[in-house]
């Protein structure tokens, strides 16, 4: 199997990035076989009701009539016209959705979705710092030199996002400072919280400008990783603990939503139970922080996951056919049918253990796949190629089958330990 497209192997070249990269924007359309696509970025995640209901006007009236939350917590557009792009524009303006005409696609930022209440639920409400770095980030002339795929990562110090390997990274501390991690760096860089956001935006410019002065391009820090010195402070691994579906611990509700995608009318019954705020999250769903537990079988009714427990846990896929030429299936209705099937059979998490990740691609490209180990099924155009790759043990033996054997092969490969 070959890397990703953006991924650096251990031991290669440094890749010179001579292009810019070619993520979509919300000005910026991407043409795909089901129409254009367009990319909103929303910072933390945090959306108020009425600018969820202008996204799900926009996906009606534009679009295919659906929305699709991304590995970053950012919404997709599908199924748009060629010539919407005025228009789309116009709406995400009313709505506070576009601030920045030149910024847009470099408001990359995930945010620990909870409240950030005390040392066990998470050391600071991370929200203040979302708003705060989008703030900086587009009133920052030299932030358009980054790559559309460059990630702020903005953990309230329950190691949830810190396990995302952004690009930088900030993870709250339980005494009035915070931690700068760079990349997929073993260390970080203390600083005070008052000056997290700060630091969090002069390591971005560091990092163009140490790489202007090797004259060098790259679109992450992990492509260069020796470009800025390291920080003092050793790093344990991120726990990467998701909230869990269903009522949280902390008030409020989780649920997730089928490979991110939600119809209007999905949407609107989501928006309905939010009470006023949403939080999108980049395990493709959705925190609403003050939705009582009462709503829970609503959103069930209306086809959202809401409880852990069945093969659906940690499953996503790329787009497939028919939205993306490249591919070689139909992946999702493929991944749909295993899963569902697994579920039906019991095949989800026993009590006390946990499925790796699985992600269906439909080509080499892999795109929207998780960071870490994982269960990697790939179209070969003859059925899919299943293996557990990105862990430190490197790639097990991949096993090659057929559509109806698949479910069963990724069944067996998810509980690999």
């Amino acid at each position: 199997m070959p890397p990703e497209p953006d991924a650096v192997m251990p031991g290669a070249a440094v890749p010179d990035r001579a292009r810019s990269d070619a993520c979509p924007g919300a000005l910026r359309l991407h043409t795909a076989d089901d129409g254009a696509l367009a990319r909103v970025r929303l910072p933390g995640g945090l959306l108020t009701d009425r600018q969820a209901l202008a996204l799900a006007g926009a996906a009606e009236t534009l679009g295919d009539g659906r929305l699709e939350i991304t590995s970053r917590g950012n919404v997709q557009l599908r199924g748009l016209a060629s010539d919407c792009g005025g228009e789309l524009a116009e709406r995400l303006r009313a709505a506070g959705l576009l601030p920045s005409d030149t910024h847009e696609r470099v408001r990359n930022i995930v945010a620990s979705p909870g409240p950030g209440a005390g040392p066990a639920e998470g050391s600071a409400d991370v929200r203040a710092w979302a708003r705060a770095l989008d703030a900086a980030l587009c009133a920052s002339p030299w932030a358009t030199g980054l790559s559309g795929k460059f990630l702020f990562a903005l953990d309230d110090g329950r190691g949830d996002v810190a396990a995302l390997d952004a690009d930088v990274t900030l993870i709250a501390g339980p005494d009035g400072t915070a931690l700068l991690r760079l990349g997929r760096a073993a260390t970080a860089r203390p600083v005070p919280a008052g000056r997290a956001v700060a630091a969090a935006l002069d390591a971005a410019r560091e990092f163009l400008d140490a790489q202007r002065a090797a004259g060098l391009r790259a679109w992450h820090l992990r492509e260069l990783p020796d470009l800025l010195p390291p920080g003092p402070v050793p790093l344990a691994p991120p726990a990467g603990t998701r909230p869990p579906l269903g009522a949280l611990p902390w008030g409020g509700l989780h649920v997730g939503l089928r490979f991110g995608v939600a119809a209007a009318g999905q949407w609107r019954a989501l928006v309905d139970a939010a009470e006023g705020e949403l939080r999108l999250t980049p395990w493709r769903g959705a925190v609403l922080p003050g939705a009582p537990a009462g709503r829970l079988p609503a959103l069930a009714a209306a086809g959202f996951r809401t409880a852990a427990g069945t093969a659906w846990d940690g499953a996503s896929a790329c787009t497939g056919l028919p939205g993306c030429a490249k591919s070689r299936s139909d992946v999702r209705a493929d991944a749909a049918r295993a899963l569902d099937g697994s579920t039906a059979r019991g095949a989800g998490p026993q009590p006390g253990a946990a499925l790796l990740p699985v992600h269906w691609s439909g080509c080499e490209r892999r795109c929207g796949h998780p960071a870490g180990r994982r269960v990697d099924v790939l179209a070969t155009g003859e059925g899919y190629r299943v293996a557990v790759t990105g862990g430190p043990q490197g790639r097990d033996t991949a096993v090659e089958v057929t559509n109806e054997l698949m479910a069963a092969a990724v069944a067996a490969a998810r509980r690999t330990t």
